[in-house]
């Protein structure tokens, strides 16, 4: 049958309930039967009926759309939430907008901006490294944070940085490591701090005092760390046998440069890394490393934005626990 667009008395008709009922099951707010349910939902597929968002939206002030802002959309760790926020929206029948800020401020504002413009009913807020984060009392939408918690915040869902901090050293202990760096993007950050803080809490457990020398602060780009690690090996000599490093992609950066200077990993030096990216299982050795549920980050800031939307939720944190994934660099 040819598609039209359909409004709720049509619905409500052909699936002998009320409009109410219709309205209800629309927009998923209960107080109907699984049985009453499938009718409404049969109709709509039978027929081919098609919803009149604009028509709805001004009806109803809701637009259902979703805002996403991504610091680097081209990074696996953020993508990977991004795709499982986008399958948790489309279960709830909401679109998803993505905004790439390129951790440039301006341009996160101007998509909150455009965002407004868009009538997002919420936004998830994926802060990455900006030590700045938007703040929803700013701009008057409820917003949910990932991965860095701003000061006014209301809702915020992240890893257990600590646990994976410490399971990273714990590993390097328990495999005969005593002089273990920290290696870690030279920004302020707390999701570091707590990674630091893990670390340390290991080092500490284990009776190894830590030293200042231990912690090697560099920019997080492949070159940057490759030749930092480079020229502290050139000028101190192997003085380390265990590296953790705060994200896979230093990691890996870490082991090319000790492959360079002919240094064996795991024989002479052992290497844990933070986010189980894809290319983590295929570098040679393949790489230890902590991995972060993405996809429960995601649902658990999707389910928190819908119910900060209905008012049913006002100040939370989520903390999604993480582990570890052993290869062969320890």
């Amino acid at each position: 049958m040819e598609q039209h667009k359909y409004n709720i008395i049509d619905i409500a008709r052909l699936a002998q309930v009320s409009t109410a009922t219709v309205s209800r099951v629309l927009h998923e707010k209960g107080g109907y039967s699984k049985e009453t349910e499938t009718r409404v939902r049969r109709v709509i597929a039978e027929y081919g009926f098609q919803l009149n968002k604009n028509a709805q939206g001004l009806r109803t002030q809701r637009s259902r759309n979703i805002g996403v802002i991504v610091p680097d959309i081209t990074n696996e760790f953020f993508a990977r939430i991004i795709r499982y926020l986008e399958l948790f929206f489309l279960r709830h029948q909401y679109s998803v907008l993505i905004c790439d800020s390129h951790e440039d401020i301006e341009i996160e504002q101007l998509h909150i901006r455009n965002l407004k413009e868009q009538q997002v009913e919420g936004i998830i807020y994926i802060s990455g490294k900006n030590a700045n984060p938007i703040q929803e009392s700013a701009f008057s939408i409820p917003i949910v944070y990932i991965d860095r918690k701003p000061e006014d915040v209301h809702i915020f869902v992240h890893s257990d940085n600590r646990q994976g901090g410490y399971l990273a050293a714990r590993e390097l202990i328990e495999k005969q490591c005593r002089r273990i760096l920290f290696l870690r993007d030279q920004k302020k950050a707390s999701t570091i701090r707590q990674r630091r803080s893990g670390y340390l809490e290991a080092l500490e457990e284990a009776g190894i005092p830590f030293q200042e020398s231990w912690e090697i602060m560099t920019k997080s780009d492949y070159t940057s760390v490759f030749d930092t690690v480079t020229q502290l090996i050139q000028k101190d000599g192997c003085f380390f046998d265990g590296v953790f490093a705060t994200n896979d992609n230093m990691a890996l950066a870490c082991l090319h440069a000790l492959h360079a200077q002919q240094i064996h990993v795991p024989k002479q030096v052992k290497i844990v890394g933070f986010d189980n990216v894809s290319i983590s299982q295929f570098c040679h050795p393949a790489l230890t490393t902590i991995t972060q549920n993405t996809e429960r980050m995601a649902e658990a800031a999707g389910d928190a934005l819908l119910k900060r939307i209905h008012h049913e939720l006002e100040k939370q944190e989520f903390i999604i626990p993480v582990s570890l994934c052993v290869r062969e660099s320890t």
